[in-house]
């Protein structure tokens, strides 16, 4: 198993990363009362998903298995496992990991 760290700040953000050889957009956005969201487009910016949480203790990809990303998604924050990235937590105690088997 291999996990990679995808680098965020406690911004929104868009940015492109390729994951297991393919390039992808991805855009993680802050909604008040929501909290984080990640959207996932293809190398042409088409959605391929929209609105994922960023919940811990779940592969954020599970239910999009048939995408073959190629991997799974997991949120930590450290010091709770059960804690989900606040605001100002993303990028340091709250992390993005691609992970892949």
């Amino acid at each position: 198993m291999t996990a990679y760290e995808i680098p965020l700040s406690s911004d929104s953000q868009r940015f492109t990363i390729t994951l297991a050889g393919v390039v992808y957009s991805m855009a993680l956005t802050w909604r008040s009362g929501t909290g984080w969201v990640l959207d996932i487009a293809d190398a042409t910016s088409l959605p391929l998903v929209s609105g994922i949480p960023l919940v811990t203790g779940v592969d954020l990809l599970g239910q999009y298995s048939y995408l073959g990303i190629g991997g799974r998604l997991i949120v930590l924050v450290d010091g709770d496992i059960a804690a989900v990235p606040d605001y100002d937590g993303l990028g340091t105690e709250g992390k993005l990991y691609f992970v892949t088997e």
